[in-house]
């Protein structure tokens, strides 16, 4: 029996399926590759989508591809907003593909394209532009309240809009609520209502997010997904968008784990045990601080090119100290200050890097380096950025990770590995509901979605 025509129309209307708010573009630069071509028909069709493409797949060339396609379709010129330092690779890009775009700092209008970064975007009047892009607008999540406010109230109004990211929330389905609000669609605790509930008690099989315990309604996680696809395109691969993967194959990535030992053992201990609970992991990372960057700087003191990544603000400072020709880029450091750095790197000035994965963790492309040493965290999100800096498409190298851990802090690469396993099993949801909502034939089956090191595995 077939339902009627108006109560399949309020079920569709029920699954928040939205319809397009774009407009059919016009040819696509040849510059782009099929499935970049694509994915940017798509999102000028769509109007406010979101594309989750993996690190090294072109979402910037993407992105320019999209601005201008808004641009020439209405007249008015599109803003790309970036995180520190990705704004002049962003420029760098756009020269090279004869696309009309600059940097601004200060407000202005540069170009039919103009690119800026997060932290100056307070400066410029919405009212002036046509659309906007965030790009890696999975950090958006961890700016303070006033700068997300600043982000979110600019981008609401806009017309036409795109989100960019290769880690939409790798290992937080919750958070895709985030980048649905950003795009005008159901905000983020309108998500939650709809396809999840609540639960403080968690048992086998039930998912787990955050402080809160969080798990889909009985029937609600084929629609959850269907949803998502209906505003999102992922990728890790042109495979998954039904294209060949040639010339998109990953060098080796070689995780090399050192546990160091303390000089001395905890207080009132005889010998060193995992730390249980943040107070005392903190505690053990402050006591170690010289024993592990000592190992970082041992770790990577053969490369001609490395980046040391820390947490603390002293390990930054003893890493300094400690490595030779070293620079640090600090959280405190002015915004023209770590550019200027971030570009000496990039370019092959500066040697050695000693920066956090929370400033410089997000959009840079590295693979002029191959080399990095880690002081883990909680953070997956973290992990898989500071790596993806350097391992990703375009890199020729095989990429060397020394990760720095000791004892007391072993939990932490324990709760990395569950937030991969988690992270991969939502990456592969998200791609497997695109393709099944869209009659997508992916052309490989990838045995992996994406390697990782022997202790996360």
């Amino acid at each position: 029996m077939t339902a009627p025509a108006d109560y399949r129309t309020f079920l569709a209307r029920k699954g928040q399926l939205e319809g397009d708010h774009g407009f059919e573009p016009d040819d696509m630069p040849t510059w782009l590759y099929d499935f970049q071509a694509d994915l940017v028909s798509w999102a000028c069709r769509k109007g406010r989508g979101a594309l989750f493409a993996d690190c090294g797949m072109g979402k910037t060339p993407m992105q320019l591809a999209w601005a201008h396609q808004v641009n020439q379709r209405i007249g008015k010129p599109v803003l790309i907003v970036a995180p520190l330092a990705v704004s002049f690779q962003t420029q760098k890009e756009a020269a090279k593909f004869g696309v009309d775009a600059a940097v601004s700092r200060d407000g202005s209008v540069a170009a039919a394209i103009t690119i800026t970064n997060y932290d100056r975007l307070h400066l410029f009047d919405r009212a002036e532009w046509g659309g906007v892009v965030l790009d890696e607008s999975s950090a958006i999540k961890s700016f303070d309240g006033e700068r997300r406010r600043i982000v979110t109230d600019f981008a609401r109004w806009m017309p036409y809009r795109l989100l960019a990211t290769a880690t939409a929330a790798p290992n937080d389905y919750i958070e895709l609520g985030t980048s649905s609000e950003a795009l005008g669609y159901l905000g983020h605790m309108d998500m939650l209502n709809r396809y999840f509930t609540n639960s403080q008690h968690t048992s086998r099989g039930v998912r787990s997010w955050g402080t809160d315990k969080w798990r889909f309604k009985g029937h609600a996680e084929v629609p959850f997904w269907r949803w998502v696809s209906s505003w999102a395109r992922a990728m890790r691969w042109p495979s998954d968008l039904g294209y060949s993967d040639e010339g998109f194959q990953l060098p080796d990535l070689r995780v090399r784990q050192h546990i160091i030992d303390a000089r001395e053992p905890a207080p009132d201990r005889l010998f060193d045990l995992p730390a249980v609970g943040l107070q005392e992991e903190r505690a053990e990372s402050s006591r170690t601080v010289q024993e592990r960057c000592e190992a970082a700087a041992l770790a990577v003191s053969d490369a001609d090119v490395a980046v040391l990544w820390c947490q603390l603000n002293k390990e930054g400072d003893a890493l300094e100290r400690i490595v030779p020709n070293a620079v640090q880029v600090r959280g405190s450091d002015q915004p023209e200050d770590k550019e200027e750095k971030l570009r000496a790197f990039a370019e092959g000035e500066i040697s050695r890097l000693v920066t956090k994965p929370s400033i410089t963790g997000w959009g840079l492309n590295w693979q002029h380096c191959h080399r990095m040493s880690y002081f883990p965290s909680h953070s997956y999100e973290q992990w898989y950025q500071a790596v993806r800096r350097f391992w990703r498409f375009g890199q020729t190298s095989a990429v060397e990770v020394d990760v720095i851990a000791t004892e007391g802090t072993s939990r932490m690469l324990e709760n990395l590995q569950r937030k991969a396993e988690q992270a991969d099993r939502m990456f592969q949801a998200l791609t497997a509901h695109m393709r099944d909502a869209h009659h997508i034939e992916r052309t490989v089956n990838h045995p992996h979605v994406v390697e990782v090191p022997s202790w996360v595995s």
